[in-house]
This record gives structure tokens, C-alpha cells and sequence, in this order.
């Protein structure tokens, strides 16, 4: 299953509960899915760059609630209705790209080389270069002449 971000920007005077109970609500849709929820961020209240309209008036801050999750990719459709969810400013589903996970991480052979780079000394030796570097750039600082 593919790992999905869901953004729920939700109206600033809306009370801390009733937002957990629509986050409740979209990580009981995931689980009947077979879904894994793996991460969950609140943002606070945030800052629009713009107002939002709703029929309530125009919103210029919002709470924002990050759910990343595990999910098949049909998914997506079952939030629908979240968009007549009065709470709510605006929602997203964005996934990841070029996330690996599962058996794909455990067999991944890209990582053997990066630990090549930490075999004894080589980090040492691998400074001491990046300091003579330096003091060459100091060096062209005088090359050049200023009318």
C-alpha cells in the first residue's frame, strides 16, 4: 500500500474536539481499509495567504492537522465527503513519492554504498580536505579589482 499524506485544514473557532472527532473519523475509514495511520501532526493555527470563503464569512487563519497514512490507492474517492464537512477550510491527499517500505526497504541494495563512506578514517581525511578548500576561496577574494 502506498503512503499518503492527508491535510485537514479545518476553521479556526472550531473546538480541539470536535476536529479530533473528524480525524477520528477519517482514521476509522482507513482501518476498515486495512489502512495503517503512521503519523499525526497538529500545526496549531496557521496563517492563510489568502482568505478562504465559506458561507459563514472569509477565513484568514485555520487549524491544520497532517495525517500520513498507509492506504490503497482507491482511497482517495471514500473521502468525498469530507467535502460537505462544515468544519472544514479545504482538504488534501498527496502521496508519497518514491517512498520505500516493506520488503522493497529490507532488499534495497542503494544503501550498501553509502555506508562505504564511514569506514575508519575516511570522515577524517574527508575534513581535512574541505579545510584547505577554504582557504583557497579566501585566495580569490583579491584576484578581482572594485572601481
Amino acid at each position: 500500500m502506498p503512503l499518503y499524506d492527508c491535510l485537514l485544514l479545518a476553521k479556526p473557532h472550531v473546538k480541539k474536539e470536535a476536529l479530533m472527532d473528524l480525524v477520528a473519523r477519517v482514521g476509522r475509514r482507513v482501518c476498515q481499509r486495512n489502512g495503517v495511520i503512521t503519523d499525526l501532526k497538529s500545526f496549531g493555527t496557521v496563517q492563510l495567504g489568502y482568505g478562504i470563503k465559506k458561507l459563514d464569512g472569509r477565513h484568514y487563519q485555520g487549524q491544520l492537522m497532517q495525517m500520513t497514512m498507509m492506504v490503497p490507492p482507491s482511497f482517495n474517492q471514500e473521502l468525498q465527503y469530507l467535502n460537505k464537512e462544515d468544519r472544514l477550510l479545504r482538504w488534501l491527499v498527496v502521496k508519497h513519492r518514491n517512498a520505500v517500505y516493506g520488503l522493497e526497504f529490507i532488499n534495497e541494495d542503494d544503501g550498501k554504498d553509502e555506508l562505504s563512506m564511514f569506514r575508519s578514517g575516511s570522515l577524517l581525511n574527508k575534513g581535512d580536505d574541505e579545510d584547505d578548500d577554504d582557504d583557497e576561496d579566501e585566495d580569490d577574494d583579491e584576484d578581482y579589482e572594485v572601481d
